[in-house]
């Protein structure tokens, strides 16, 4: 028999387990589906949340998967979706089981979409080896334990040189590596010149040390830079072909847009986190949009009822 769900939230990082927890304590039936992947996978701790301060990211899930089951009318899965079809009354959402849990073929009046980006790291050779552990992505996340070293930003992206400028609020001994990448011109230079901050176009060809421990970066004209840390920019990428059938409405970057509440552009489908513009945030900022979007579907399921005059099943 088809199991039926009053919310489906694909995704469970942060947004997606914040709009859960919330919707279950609405005593809404919830399925959390998650397909174990994280965006922040590589990362050893999390800065910047309020009583969580140094948490493994890791660690913040499978608490904020224990917080949704521990209630009777919440349920958290490692599923990746397949495809959501739409119906008359709701969504038919079906995903293949992995790490050993089942598949699932279930209905939803609503869904959530939580699913996050995927990280594309520039190609550097070895450069995935030390994320997470000298080279970060989040200024915001990592800036206070690389506060005043010297260290790199590396990036293939057109805010390269704002992404500079911001990094002087936690260090004033700054390298800018471009990859060979076309994406600051000489303007911009001149600026990060005359604020002490250096540049250098050639590409890298790969990143020395060992074991996760950074030592320095060798160029591809032969040049040895010593360096122990840094940030690094990821190009993100959607993966949302599951929801194609759907329609809804996305920015230049396939990222979902959605209305101030949380509301993609079809009835009953919400979206939180980074998967809405404009993409990747601090955990904090992705929970409170996935409470947003909870509190959000209890106030349209609040309006149907009134305007059918049911109640709660």
């Amino acid at each position: 028999m088809t199991q039926h769900f009053d919310v489906v939230v694909i995704g469970g990082g942060p947004a997606g387990l914040s709009a859960a927890l919330n919707l279950v304590r609405a005593r809404m039936r919830v399925l959390v589906l998650d397909a174990n992947r994280p965006r922040h996978s590589a990362t050893l701790f999390a800065h910047g949340f309020l009583t969580r301060d140094n948490i493994s990211p890791l660690e913040l899930r499978r608490l904020g998967r224990e917080d949704v089951s521990a209630y009777e009318n919440g349920e958290v899965q490692f599923a990746a979706v397949d495809a959501v079809t739409a119906l008359p009354d709701g969504y038919r959402v079906v995903a293949r089981g992995v790490k050993g849990h089942p598949d699932r073929d279930v209905h939803a009046r609503r869904i959530v979409v939580a699913t996050g980006l995927a990280e594309i790291l520039p190609d550097i050779g070895n450069a995935r080896a030390f994320y997470g552990t000298c080279l970060h992505s989040c200024l915001e996340c990592d800036g206070w334990e690389k506060q005043d070293a010297p260290l790199v930003l590396i990036g293939e992206s057109e805010d390269l040189a704002l992404q500079a400028f911001r990094a002087l609020q936690w260090t004033n001994d700054l390298l800018v590596l471009t990859n060979g990448a076309a994406v600051i011109d000489e303007a911009e230079e001149r600026e990060l010149a005359a604020s002490g901050i250096r540049l250098e176009r050639t590409p890298i060809d790969e990143i020395t040390g060992e074991r996760g421990v950074m030592t320095g970066l060798v160029l591809a004209d032969g040049r040895a830079l010593t360096y122990r840390a840094g940030f690094i920019r990821p190009r993100w990428e959607v993966r949302l072909g599951f929801l194609d059938p759907l329609g809804l409405d996305a920015d230049g970057d396939g990222l979902l847009i959605v209305d101030e509440r949380g509301r993609a552009s079809r009835p009953g489908v919400y979206a939180a986190g980074d998967i809405v513009p404009p993409g990747p945030q601090q955990i904090a900022i992705a929970a409170g949009h996935g409470a947003v979007a909870s509190a959000t579907i209890v106030d349209d399921d609040v309006r149907e009822r009134r305007a059918f005059g049911t109640r709660p099943v």
